[in-house]
């Protein structure tokens, strides 16, 4: 989807979100001549890996409501451990960053974080769900950060997959209204869609 006009490049039917489709889906933009400038992803770890070798200069943006649903969901609603709820508070504010200034307000918060509860955290032997998901937590957030604030830079990069995200819902539910179509037809329902529906 471009991340301007949120009209759709191009789709495909039938593609999983692993490194040999994604290659290959990639592979078809560029032989078309698309050369993006950026590229706002989730947190799948093969699309960054797939940007890299076909678009070496292209400007990687994390969408940062992936990173805050996720970090929250990892720290829990309520968490008990002090590491967790000062991590959550860290999570709760990815969203509302929308200056350099805040930015490096929400590295040095993470930083202090870190300095305090990071090796700890390494050097825990918990390997229970709630331990495992503060690590989680933790090096997500620490991968991201390289790539979550491009958008601050840039007014054209989206900080988020939020549009792309309403529109696979939008087709979803359109498609579930259509169940029984032979394979044939699910792969013409698809290319219709998009031809049909490019916003």
């Amino acid at each position: 989807m471009d991340g301007i006009t949120h009209e759709i490049i191009y789709g495909a039917y039938g593609m999983n979100e692993g490194p040999i489709d994604l290659l290959k889906f990639c592979t078809y933009l560029k032989q078309q001549g698309i050369e993006p400038r950026s590229v706002t992803v989730d947190g799948n770890l093969y699309i960054p890996r797939v940007i890299r070798t076909l678009w070496s200069e292209c400007i990687l943006q994390r969408c940062v409501v992936h990173i805050q649903r996720q970090g929250i969901s990892w720290c829990r609603r309520d968490p008990k451990r002090t590491d967790a709820k000062k991590l959550r508070r860290i999570f709760l504010k990815v969203s509302n960053i929308d200056s350099q200034l805040k930015s490096e307000e929400f590295i040095n918060t993470f930083n202090e974080w870190e300095n305090l509860y990071g090796n700890k955290i390494l050097q825990n032997k918990d390997r229970g769900w709630v331990a495992s998901d503060i690590q989680r937590a933790r090096s997500m957030l620490i991968k991201a950060l390289p790539f979550m604030f491009n958008y601050l830079k840039d007014n054209n990069i989206p900080n988020s997959t939020n549009a792309i995200e309403g529109y696979f819902s939008r087709l979803k539910q359109r498609y579930r209204q259509h169940k029984g179509l032979s394979i044939s037809h699910q792969k013409n329902y698809f290319k219709w869609y998009f031809y049909l529906c490019p916003k």
